[in-house]
């Protein structure tokens, strides 16, 4: 099953800036092959959902391998049955009504 996932990884007990985790976050899904988009507060990621969710279990593993004794994780998920939709897709409707208003 295809899913799109909003997916925000938060480490707790590491200090304020958690920059270098999310950055490893972001290798262990552009590794894992699926589509991404970073945003301010989290990551998008389309795939199938086995392929997604085992990306988030490897981003806790390597999280907690770097030192991070807690993590909070909050995912937003997605999907169609009726037909087939990519992040690109959700994109492009909005802004075809914002050029049409």
């Amino acid at each position: 099953m295809h899913v799109i996932m909003d997916l925000c990884v938060v480490p707790i007990g590491v200090g304020i800036s958690v920059s270098k985790y999310i950055a490893a976050c972001e290798r262990v899904i552009k590794d894992a092959g699926l589509k991404m988009q970073l945003h301010a507060y989290g990551t998008n990621i389309e795939g199938e959902w086995d392929d997604v969710f085992a990306v988030v279990k490897k981003c806790h593993e390597v999280v907690h391998d770097m030192g991070a004794p807690r993590i909070s994780t909050i995912a937003k998920l997605g999907t169609r049955t009726d037909r087939s939709q990519t992040m690109q897709d959700k994109l492009d409707s909005v802004h075809r009504e914002l050029s049409d208003s």
